[in-house]
């Protein structure tokens, strides 16, 4: 393109004088920042034009000004002709280096810039870039194409294609949730704006500068913090909690800037509001990621007040506040410069203002200094705390307090494996952090709604450690949404019910509803649900029966004989609806469960007539599976009938919660599993693979059930190393090799990973099997754990409270069960803890072994002492 001067329609221009420009225009396009177009100062404004000879598309501009001459007032101008224009931005700032102007889907022959102020000595333009239109493809195109500019640490991670780990700031069913990520970084809420630390120490440190490190207190509450080191001796720990209400929630962030030093020091914390989510760009579902719209920043003196319905109140009053237009120079690169804004007050037509809060520190070796930030996470609401360190100080210990009540009744203590006792711990509070009001969801931003099948099973996982009421308020919320047709919806959100149909539905409400009676006993919320649940098997039964029509009797179309209609209920058939057996697996867990409501509630024919479904779609079912692997050729079970896929994480339910494991084939059901055994070692040795789902913590359970202890602990132990990270106890939905990769992997914390962790977990210690109504404690025991304190185990179970310990004692292994638990009518089976045992006594009398090596129990309490 060519770059010359040329007229300003209306307003008079400076003529050109080659003595002060020093070189040509045309040096502002020809890629040398070493050159630079100059001009005098001016009464009269000045104006450059480019002429790209024929109209031409393009993104943006950038401008690298030289340092004091920078336009401080100036528009940017489009034409087709030459003759009209029309302004597409004005720009006002302070600072130099490169102004970035986002000018998404532009196009035209001419671009002109009209200067109006310079610096002092004028204006001296080294280059225009002119973009691509990739640069202006969106808001998060143009954030990474500067970043990627500017010196590392200014803008998030997310935008130099790095990912940072994040988890949840929330309370046990507060409405609005808050990000943390590794960095540091918190955000006020689903697509809002974010707080960021910078320090001043000797220049600017950035996360780019330090070592960081996460943790939660105690170990396992869902209040997190991040820890910078620096190469100065400055600590700083960035941890945040809720305050308030669950309906009107308050996001607190501390601050702690300590000296670990031997001399003072004097750093500076700065706490920047930035117009980028913690959520990064790539996260595209649910609340799209990336950067946020922050238009308007005022500075009341007490308070910042952000889009005029948002607030951020410091506790602890700051030395200066300072706000600042992108075009004026973000925040970040501002600090950089060693120029903090000033302006009390700022609106940015490109919704990208910022600001800083700058607080100045004195520290004594080994002193440390607390700054805290309350930001209302409910738009217009008012701050809750008091000003002040005490206030601080109390808000914290009544959030940790709360957190420890809370999950005080997690009790699997294994003292030689804190960091199982802990990811338990964690995954429970993961669970009730992420829930919202009644609604149990996977999510708080990508998947911020409620499923019945992710809610089916992390009710299952909650119930085992005694949080009936939890699930007992997520029927009675998910229940009326149900269809006059009984059909129950796949999910819930703000909008309502979602009418796609996903099969699984009706047969994970059923369950959900009976195995909250199984572990409660309550039978009035089983005769509220009564209604229902007969809608519910009314609709199932009307699925199947369109399958049971002559077309399917004969030929291919026998294997889908009896099964459910095709759906997408399983996300690996979203692009094609398939007869999935995930959904017939939970329609056979619905019919079962129905039979067994009817008859508990004294509903003899309703229970004479669901369970002649039972028994005639566990026919078709099984008969489904045989053909299946006969027309496919396979020698496992399939995923669904249709494609006859291999999916073993799915396979994972008709053992849990389904019982299903005595009737399936049993060598199809062990090459199954021997084959994602076998998987699962190439994943390990294997650097080719890309990712997979935190789903298949699964699949640890389904071993334990067959027998493969010592494979359910290795898998264990491979998904606690894949937490990520792993001081916050958590698992994203899909796990990738390369962990720093910008790839979408769902919400973090995955409170449906987590249930699937919890349930696996929690049947190494006991489990039911519904084969012949037993109880089995201990399978999954690793002789590790034996020693010194050994195990303490209470959970909640289907024959009410289970408390036992197990110890190894010399020579024997200890194994003491206490009253309370039911014994159920299959008896208390009780595996050996090592193998090799010479003797089982039980009360000090000599018992007989089962077949495996343990022992039936039929009585509590009691001492089961195992001699080796």
């Amino acid at each position: 393109p060519l770059a010359d001067l040329g007229p300003y329609s209306g307003t008079p221009v400076a003529s050109a004088d080659a003595a002060l420009t020093g070189h040509a225009a045309a040096a502002l396009v020809d890629g040398d920042s070493t050159t630079a177009w100059r001009a005098a100062v001016s009464p009269t404004p000045i104006a450059v034009t480019l002429d790209f000879g024929r109209p031409r598309e393009f993104g943006g501009l950038s401008l690298t000004w030289e340092p004091g001459r920078e336009a401080r007032d100036y528009d940017v101008l489009l034409s087709d002709d030459g003759r009209t224009w029309h302004v597409v931005r004005r720009v006002q700032t302070r600072v130099g280096g490169t102004h970035h102007l986002y000018l998404p889907d532009s196009e035209s022959r001419y671009v002109r810039l009209v200067c109006r102020s310079g610096g002092a000595r004028g204006l001296g333009l080294r280059e225009v870039t002119v973009q691509p239109l990739a640069f202006g493809a969106s808001r998060n195109a143009f954030f990474t194409s500067v970043a990627r500019t500017a010196p590392p640490g200014t803008y998030p991670r997310a935008f130099l294609g790095q990912r940072a780990y994040w988890t949840i700031i929330g309370s046990d069913g507060s409405h609005v949730k808050a990000l943390l990520n590794e960095d540091g970084g918190v955000d006020a809420g689903a697509g809002a704006f974010s707080l960021e630390p910078f320090l001043g120490d000797s220049g600017l440190v950035t996360w780019h500068d330090v070592t960081r490190s996460v943790r939660l207190e105690d170990g396992f509450l869902p209040i997190p913090s991040v820890e910078w080191t620096t190469s100065r001796a400055v600590r700083l720990a960035i941890t945040g909690w809720i305050a308030g209400p669950a309906e009107r929630p308050s996001l607190v962030v501390r601050y702690r800037v300590t000296n670990r030093g031997a001399t003072a020091r004097r750093p500076t914390l700065y706490v920047a509001i930035r117009p980028f989510q913690v959520n990064p760009p790539w996260q595209f579902l649910g609340t799209p990621g990336g950067t946020a719209r922050v238009d308007s920043i005022r500075w009341t003196g007490s308070t910042l007040v952000v889009n005029g319905d948002r607030r951020v109140i410091p506790l602890r009053a700051p030395a200066r506040v300072g706000a600042t237009t992108f075009d004026q120079g973000e925040i970040g690169e501002r600090l950089q410069q060693g120029i903090p804004p000033t302006a009390s007050a700022v609106r940015d037509t490109s919704g990208a203002a910022s600001a800083v809060l700058a607080y100045p520190l004195a520290l004594a070796p080994g002193d440390s200094a607390d700054v805290a930030l309350e930001v209302p996470l409910v738009p217009k609401s008012a701050g809750l705390l008091a000003r002040g360190d005490r206030s601080i100080a109390r808000s914290f210990a009544a959030a940790t307090a709360q957190w420890r009540a809370q999950l005080s009744a997690v009790t699997i203590d294994v003292p030689a494996h804190t960091q199982l006792t802990d990811a338990i711990r964690a995954s429970v509070g993961w669970i009730l952090a992420t829930r919202k009001g009644a609604a149990l969801e996977p999510g708080t931003r990508s998947y911020d709604r409620s499923w019945i099948r992710d809610g089916a099973l992390m009710a299952a996982a909650l119930l085992r450690f005694g949080y009936s009421d939890v699930v007992r308020d997520y029927i009675a919320w998910y229940a009326p949404h149900q269809y006059p047709s009984g059909k129950v919806p796949c999910c819930v959100d703000a909008r309502g019910a979602d009418p796609v149909p996903e099969h699984d539905s009706n047969g994970e409400f059923i369950y959900l509803v009976m195995e909250y009676w199984r572990h409660t006993g309550d039978r009035a919320l089983l005769e509220r649900m009564w209604p229902h649940v007969v809608r519910s098997v009314a609709y199932l039964d009307s699925l199947r029966q369109t399958r049971r029509t002559p077309q399917y009797r004969t030929g291919d179309a026998q294997v889908f004989f009896g099964l459910l209609p095709p759906s997408i209920s399983h996300e690996g058939y979203s692009a094609k609806p398939m007869h999935s057996y995930w959904d017939d697996f939970f329609a056979l867990r619905g019919f079962k469960d129905a039979a067994t409501m009817a008859a508990v509630l004294g509903h003899s024919a309703e229970a004479t007539r669901f369970a002649a479904f039972r028994d005639e779609f566990e026919t078709d079912l099984l008969r489904s599976l045989d053909l299946a692997m006969t027309q496919h050729t396979i020698d496992y079970l399939p995923g669904a009938a249709d494609p006859g896929d291999f999916d073993a994480t799915s396979t994972t339910i008709a053992l849990s919660p389904v019982g299903e494991e005595n009737r399936l084939p049993q060598a199809a059901l062990e090459h199954t599993f021997e084959r994602y055994w076998t998987n699962l070692q190439g994943r390990l040795t294997d650097t080719t693979w890309d990712g997979y789902a935190g789903y298949e913590i699964r699949a640890a359970g389904a071993m334990l059930r067959l027998g493969w202890k010592a494979r359910a602990l290795a898998l264990l132990r491979t998904f606690l190393d894949d937490r990520e990270p792993p001081a916050w106890h958590q698992w994203p939905e899909v796990i990738y090799r390369d962990r720093h990769a910008p790839k979408f992997i769902g919400d973090v914390p995955h409170a449906w990973v987590a249930a699937d962790f919890l349930r696996s977990a929690s049947d190494l210690f006991a489990y039911e099997r519904e084969s012949d109504s037993a109880l089995v404690l201990g399978a999954g025991l690793d002789s590790t754990w034996l020693g010194n304190f050994g195990v303490h185990v209470a959970v909640h179970t289907w024959w009410g409270p289970l408390r036992y310990s197990v110890r190894h004692e010399g020579s024997t292994v200890r194994f003491r069960i206490e009253a309370g638990v039911h014994v159920p009518p299959g008896g208390l089976v009780v595996r050996a803890p090592l193998p090799g045992r010479r003797a089982v006594f039980v009360d000090a009398a000599e018992a007989v072994s089962d077949s495996a090596g343990g022992v039936v129990v039929r009585r509590v309490p009691l001492d089961i002492v195992f001699q080796y």
